[in-house]
């Protein structure tokens, strides 16, 4: 089998830009991947555009380490979220060939299912004013779905530390929130790389009244000094776990991060960390350390599904992000079989492959927007674009 083809197509909605890819091979197989990346859309069109040819058609499909070796090895500059994120969105597509090609949906291909369901955390669920009633008033809808778990940034556009009233007010919003949902919903704490380390520790202290599920990338993301040093901290004063990785791009970066000791959950993203067979390479490492998975997914329905297979396939899943339910229910019509959240859990993936098709009509529908998704902007949790 050879790869004869790779397309791709951008899909607007409200606050970002999904880039959905298919690949085609000389049996009528054809693979469905993802390449999202925010803020980065033209980029990375225009790097798919120059790797087809170069390293793409004419390969076997089966053939997935090579590949996404020579995609990244190959062009000399290492580790750049546009080149691996364009080699992820390839590998998917190729263990989706591979599984339509056996008849077997992907996990069984990695070592069959370790879980008869996932657990689900909501993400995304909350795009109103930042007031602790609003956020409450929100929760409350969410957990009635089903979800007992659920992600919040409650920090507003805060950046190294924030003031006396931010931090109050912070902290008041997930006061409201426990309040809202009782003792028996997590509540998992944001950080977006924000904080300086000592800011962090204060903050994680703060926190732990309220007993979060985790405190997600307290400090910036390529900072491993900070981040032992916040942990260090943070676990002097508090309970609160410490998540993060979803800003990780190598399997050499994944083990230095794991190796500092800090965190307790790791997050890589599919689409990011160089696909679905280095992500369960990666679960493998934290596995070895002891370390929860919970892979971060942000982005579309293609990178929800390759989440998913991962997931099912290793024994140290804690979580899986669910943020499309939480979207414009068209980018769900955009992926016919996207996987959906029933009673706060995904369910075992049946279909071959990765289970997913594209909707051309749909995608065509909703082009490419220009738009800047900002974390630092004022309100940014509106998710307006």
């Amino acid at each position: 089998m050879k790869i004869t083809d790779l397309r791709t197509y951008v899909m607007g909605t409200a606050w970002r830009n999904l880039i959905f890819i298919e690949v085609d091979t000389d049996e009528g197989i054809t693979g469905v991947g993802e390449a999202t990346l925010h803020n980065y859309e033209e980029a990375m069109v225009g790097y798919l555009g120059s790797v087809r040819d170069k390293y793409v058609i004419g390969r076997d499909p089966f053939n997935v380490e090579t590949l996404t070796r020579d995609m990244q090895r190959d062009d000399f500059w290492l580790g750049g979220a546009v080149g691996v994120t364009g080699a992820s969105a390839v590998e998917i597509a190729c263990w989706d060939i591979i599984g339509k090609a056996t008849g077997q949906p992907v996990y069984k291909l990695l070592g069959g299912a370790c879980h008869d369901t996932i657990p689900a955390y909501a993400n995304g669920w909350y795009q109103v004013d930042r007031e602790g009633e609003s956020f409450a008033e929100r929760a409350r809808e969410v957990v009635s779905m089903g979800y007992r778990a659920l992600k919040v940034d409650p920090f507003g556009a805060g950046d190294y530390e924030l003031t006396l009233d931010e931090k109050r007010h912070s902290i008041g919003i997930i006061e409201a929130i426990r309040d809202a949902v009782g003792p028996d919903v997590e509540i998992l704490v944001e950080g977006h790389g924000r904080f300086a380390s000592v800011a962090a520790i204060e903050i994680a202290k703060l926190l732990d009244p309220y007993r979060p599920g985790w405190f997600e990338e307290p400090v910036q993301p390529d900072n491993f000094d900070a981040l032992a040093k916040a942990a260090a901290g943070i676990r002097a004063v508090s309970t609160v776990p410490i998540a993060a990785g979803e800003r990780v791009h190598s399997r050499r970066s994944a083990l230095a991060m794991l190796r500092t000791g800090a965190i307790d959950v790791f997050q890589p993203d599919p689409l990011h960390c160089g696909g679905i067979l280095s992500a369960k390479k990666m679960a493998a490492m934290a596995d070895a350390e002891q370390v929860m998975l919970a892979m971060h997914d942000s982005n579309g329905p293609v990178c929800t599904a390759a989440a998913l297979q991962v997931h099912v396939s290793v024994t140290n899943t804690k979580y899986q992000e669910s943020f499309d339910a939480f979207c414009e229910q068209v980018i769900v019509e955009a992926v016919p079989g996207a996987p959906v959240v029933e009673n706060g859990v995904y369910h075992l993936p049946t279909e071959p492959g990765l289970g997913v098709t594209l909707n051309h009509k749909v995608i065509a529908a909703n082009p490419y927007r220009k738009l800047h998704f900002n974390l630092w902007a004022d309100d940014w949790q509106r998710r307006q674009g």
